[in-house]
């Protein structure tokens, strides 16, 4: 009689322990979400952490494309701002010191709220191998710091590069900005603030540069119209709204000046330099944004070099397809890349 009325108890134990349990979950969950409506910090911490993960597999994709060069020169984590954790650049060339090179300085990718030089280094490598002085350049990540932060550091970097040119072999005749996805943004924000007086009227901005000194933009896989955004749908329209508010602070941020100012299809102008576009057809941001953007440009008269892969191209190229060099597809990129740099730079 007692194993009788046991087995019972113990089945009436693990119900009210799966009950409970599926509580606990039930509320953590509930809590979790209710933090997701009051602050980006916890999403916008995972993305980072699966950005991070890709990025350094990405860079090992890129590690055994980077040639053994020897005239290499490198200078890393130069502080050029105040926050030293932040405001650095790191700095490769063949040129002798003293000697001045047509420079190419990037701003990394990362949705604004992860990466660093580093991801960009093994690319940067293979540019300078060819000539060139190239830059990374690092800046303040959402949610930490917010828009416009990021705008004010690179153009103190541009700063600082344009007063230390001869140290770090920087010709500032012949600048090109360029970036990837976040940072292809942020190179099209700087572009435009170069080039257009009442752009930088508008985000309280003295230019580094003057436009004379651009001798081209260089955008791969970025965002430059906020307002189309709207039609992503899923997953990556969730990462995207979690990032712009942790980047800009506001959880509205579509209504507010920063995505008015961050959209800079709007005040792009006849002045912006010649300019380098592309992007993979796997990629929802060639057909939303990168496309958009070149049409736009070649409307205004600017001197566009363009890089799409037709809708059935297999394999789909994905977002940053540029950086994985195994692919065939990303070699032809490197190559265009580099005949553009040399057709619109003249190397000493």
């Amino acid at each position: 009689m007692a194993g009788e009325t046991e087995a019972p108890r113990r089945a009436h134990r693990r119900h009210r322990w799966i009950w409970v349990t599926a509580a606990a979950v039930v509320g953590v969950v509930l809590v979790v979400t209710a933090i997701g409506w009051i602050t980006p910090w916890p999403s916008a911490m995972l993305i980072r952490a699966v950005f991070t993960q890709g990025g350094d597999a990405t860079v090992a994709e890129m590690q055994p494309h980077v040639p053994d060069d020897p005239q290499l020169r490198e200078v890393r984590d130069v502080a050029y701002g105040d926050d030293s954790g932040v405001t650095t650049l790191d700095v490769f060339t063949q040129a002798a010191e003293g000697e001045r090179r047509p420079t190419v300085v990037w701003i990394h990718g990362g949705a604004w709220i992860s990466g660093s030089t580093g991801d960009v280094e093994p690319y940067l490598r293979i540019l300078a191998a060819h000539g060139y002085t190239t830059i990374g350049v690092g800046y303040g990540l959402g949610p930490e710091e917010t828009y416009p932060t990021a705008v004010h550091q690179l153009n103190d970097a541009l700063a600082y590069l344009d007063a230390h040119a001869a140290e770090f072999s920087v010709d500032t005749t012949q600048i090109v900005i360029a970036g990837d996805s976040a940072g292809g943004q942020l190179a099209s924000q700087m572009a435009t603030l170069i080039t257009n007086p009442q752009y930088a009227h508008l985000l309280g901005i003295r230019p580094a540069l003057d436009a004379d000194q651009l001798a081209g933009a260089l955008l791969n896989c970025g965002v430059y119209d906020l307002r189309a955004m709207a039609e992503l749908q899923g997953l990556a329209a969730w990462g995207f709204k979690v990032a712009l508010w942790a980047y800009t602070g506001e959880k509205d941020w579509s209504e507010t000046a920063s995505g008015a100012t961050m959209s800079t299809i709007d005040f792009v102008t006849a002045d912006f330099p010649p300019t380098y576009i592309s992007g993979g057809n796997g990629d929802a941001l060639t057909w939303l944004q990168s496309i958009p953007m070149a049409q736009r440009l070649e409307s205004l008269g600017v001197d566009v070099t363009t890089l799409f892969w037709p809708a059935p191209h297999e394999p789909q190229l994905p977002h940053e397809y540029q950086f994985h060099l195994d692919l065939p597809e990303a070699q032809t990129a490197l190559d265009k890349t580099v005949a553009w740099l040399d057709a619109n730079t003249d190397m000493p």
